[in-house]
């Protein structure tokens, strides 16, 4: 993540940051300080989204949290200042259908939104607030779209979705240019979750299909897929993501230990042992503190997120946070350090 700026107070006098969670059951978003273990919680937005949580992301000032969610308006996005502020207006061209991804680009000028039904991505530009739809992309994902993620010089739109080829990549400069070839080793199944590494030289996938994470150089285009980790996953990869020195490769999965997380230097080290405390349930995300020195993970089953320190390995878990969340955590992410 990119570091940002952001008009409020450090916790406790020392560098902070904050972690928001998307999640099933009232209030749909629920967002904590962080330092090293969880504050207390914020209180709820004035106006709550309509629906169930699916992704969270602040924009890399920290000035905005913007969230997807089931039924219309689809997103809803705030004002942040070590707290909710007004939500923004909806956009003008309105998500056509549940939103399931989320994600500001690396300049904060732009935001981008996977949804259920056709054009299945939509793009807005972003200025404390969304601005006028972008033209969609001259050839659209196959199908329903999920994960989604920018490339970190903002280069590039990445867009997980059903149906072959099941990723579609295409150049990003204030508008969608033309699609990428698909890589010669297409991913297995469905693509829920979609990561450049910090460096920008390699692009990884979470997704429904054996080997449940792929990896491939990316210059511009997919270089040819990097080898399967020693150590599969152990079903479906609902969340992917790089730390952020990017020598680290972290994927949340659906059956027990619910995440793996293996070195990565262009290619798959071997896997880390597992947590002590394994997370509760079937993981659904997974992201990495600004720093690198924290790894959360979202999961359908009590507490619903599960933290611990990183450093090349899990350490301790956290306490959980004094309010719980509602239900499953479907998405989270780690503001940059202020």
């Amino acid at each position: 993540m990119l570091l940002g700026i952001l008009n409020s107070q450090a916790i406790g006098g020392a560098l902070a940051s904050y972690l928001a969670v998307a999640h099933s059951g009232s209030p749909f978003i629920s967002a904590y300080p962080w330092s090293s273990g969880f504050g207390t919680k914020y209180s709820n937005p004035a106006t709550l989204p309509t629906d169930n949580g699916r992704s969270v992301d602040f924009s890399p000032s920290v000035a905005d949290l913007a969230l997807a969610h089931d039924e219309s308006p689809y997103v809803a996005a705030y004002a942040w200042s070590d707290g909710f502020g007004t939500k923004y207006s909806n956009p003008a061209t309105a998500i056509p259908n549940y939103a399931l991804g989320i994600k500001f680009s690396p300049s904060g000028l732009d935001i981008a939104v996977t949804h259920f039904s056709s054009p299945f991505v939509s793009t807005y530009p972003w200025s404390s607030g969304f601005g006028t739809k972008y033209a969609n992309p001259a050839t659209l994902p196959a199908s329903t779209a999920k994960g989604l993620n920018f490339s970190s010089s903002g280069a590039d739109i990445a867009v997980g979705h059903d149906f072959s080829p099941y990723i579609s990549v295409y150049p990003w400069s204030s508008g969608f240019g033309t699609k990428y070839s698909n890589p010669a080793t297409i991913p297995a199944s469905t693509v829920y979750s979609v990561n450049f590494s910090p460096s920008g030289n390699d692009i990884a996938i979470g997704d429904g299909g054996s080997p449940y994470i792929s990896a491939y150089p990316w210059s511009s285009g997919f270089g040819t897929k990097y080898s399967n980790p020693a150590t599969l996953p152990a079903n479906e990869g609902k969340g992917v993501h790089f730390s952020p020195s990017g020598n680290e490769i972290a994927v949340a999965h659906g059956l027990t230990p619910f995440v793996s997380v293996y070195p990565w230097s262009s290619g798959f080290g071997t896997k880390y042992a597992n947590p002590a405390t394994l997370p509760t349930g079937g993981g659904q995300g997974v992201d990495f503190s600004s720093s690198g020195a924290d790894i959360a993970v979202a999961h359908n089953t009590t507490p619903f997120i599960s933290t611990y320190p990183w450093s090349s390995g899990f350490g301790t878990k956290y306490a959980n946070p004094a309010t719980l969340l509602a239900s499953t955590a479907h998405g989270l992410n780690f503001s940059p350090t202020i």
